[in-house]
């Protein structure tokens, strides 16, 4: 827990040539200690449900306590109130406005997003592979200790120097508290284009919400198409074009310099995917279920 002076100081006052990323619940920001080292800053926006003082702390001490190889780490963390003069009712006041910044390691290879739609070099298949089931076994690490993400999708997976995938932002869907996570549909927490539907339009969280994120993801990573979140929140389309275009046929066409290994692992991603974002979420995978399948098991979905 470290004061929000040191967080200014290392990211040059939290300056726009700092920032690395903008999200729904705040601002990523770079941060270089004195030595030189590297981390990421994120300045929670005023609109991030975060509880207050004290059960701030205790719940970013929980998630500081949280080690997974394909889980970026938290490594500290700020929330202090200052004094500043603010706009109330046509009146200027002097009002107590609480700071809210989670730091974390900074990893300089950037976001999955980057690396699958941004840079000219496309990635091979066997690193498509690899980030598909690291994303996997973080999110059975998370699920296993029973917390729910609520906002996976391509910007929120970095990748470290050997393109280990880690998932980001996990804690927060943790700080929310059971009772702020179930919003109704106005006040929905997540990413245009990544949220499943039960939650979109009945408010309903579960694990099924994240698999239903997951399977987006995978579909991304597979198949190198981008969904488009601006048209749809839950992306029916982009969802309807893989189950059409995707057949065994447009696989080999695709990945037509892959030997069967490979070609079977496209497509049992494919079928994951597709798994993944059935509308009813009684019929998608539990995340152990995934996790078998990629590892060569035959595990039916459920």
């Amino acid at each position: 827990d470290l004061p929000l002076d040191f967080w200014k100081k290392i990211t040059n006052d939290f300056s726009d040539e700092r920032k690395l990323d903008e999200g729904a619940f705040g601002i990523v920001y770079k941060g270089i200690m004195e030595d030189g080292e590297e981390i990421a800053v994120k300045k929670l926006g005023e609109n991030s449900p975060v509880p207050r003082d004290k059960d701030f702390n205790n719940e970013v001490l929980n998630i500081m306590a949280l080690k997974h190889e394909n889980v970026v780490e938290l490594v500290g963390y700020c929330h202090e109130a200052q004094k500043k003069v603010v706009q109330n009712n046509g009146r200027y006041i002097v009002a107590d406005i609480v700071e809210s910044l989670l730091c974390y390691e900074h990893l300089r290879k950037g976001s999955l997003k980057k690396n699958l739609f941004e840079v000219p070099d496309k990635m091979d298949w066997d690193t498509r592979f690899k980030i598909i089931k690291g994303i996997c076994q973080g999110l059975l690490f998370l699920h296993g200790i029973n917390i729910v993400h609520m906002d996976l999708k391509p910007e929120n997976i970095l990748l470290d120097d050997n393109t280990v995938p880690k998932i980001v932002d996990f804690g927060l869907s943790r700080l929310f508290g059971q009772e702020q996570t179930r919003m109704n549909t106005q006040n929905v927490v997540g990413s245009y284009g990544y949220i499943a539907p039960e939650y979109l339009y009945r408010g309903e969280i579960s694990n099924k919400s994240d698999i239903f994120s997951l399977g987006l993801l995978i579909l991304e990573t597979t198949t190198g198409e981008k969904n488009c979140p601006s048209k749809e929140p839950s992306a029916e389309q982009f969802i309807k074009n893989v189950r059409k275009n995707w057949t065994d046929e447009h696989i080999m066409r695709q990945y037509s310099d892959y030997d069967k290994e490979c070609l079977q692992q496209v497509k049992k991603c494919i079928e994951i995917g597709l798994e993944c974002v059935e509308i009813e979420r009684q019929k998608r995978p539990s995340i152990e279920k995934i996790v078998d399948k990629l590892n060569g098991g035959y595990s039916s979905a459920s």
